[in-house]
């Protein structure tokens, strides 16, 4: 069971690819190295992390709902390619009371015009864009300060 020392590090769809999947836009580390270093940052913040991936939109809204009853501290939310797409993942957030912090390792503005538009970041507490994997680490940071 989670409490309000735990963040839910939430990845969406091919997020399970990374250092893999167009390094030259995602980079090289794998979602096992960004977990243990936000594992690592968790703990000198005095924090825990609950780190998930899944390819499919209602685990991940299922696991916001769940932050929610948990009591979670925030959520940080990488939601891939639902970013662009997802009303439903919209909805939860604006459903639940925790604070989600929307992340993407790319800058969805430096990119293609159709993944200019986040209904994602419209819910959103705020969104950390393009600093590859320290987009994370930042997220974390701001968890900590709300």
């Amino acid at each position: 069971m989670a409490d309000a020392k735990t963040v839910f590090v939430l990845n969406g769809p091919n997020l399970n690819l990374l250092g893999l999947r167009e390094p030259e836009i995602y980079g090289h580390d794998t979602l096992d190295d960004i977990a243990d270093r936000l594992e690592d940052q968790a703990q000198e913040l005095g924090l825990s992390i609950d780190m998930r991936q899944s390819n499919h939109e209602g685990h991940l809204i299922d696991w916001l709902h769940e932050a929610n009853a948990d009591g979670v501290k925030a959520v940080i939310l990488n939601p891939g390619g639902y970013t662009h797409t997802s009303v439903a993942l919209h909805d939860a957030i604006k459903s639940i009371t925790v604070p989600v912090i929307e992340v993407h390792l790319s800058n969805p503005h430096a990119r293609e015009s159709f993944r200019h538009i986040s209904y994602v970041g419209r819910a959103a507490k705020g969104t950390i864009a393009g600093f590859g994997a320290l987009s994370y680490a930042l997220a974390l940071d701001a968890a900590a300060r709300l």
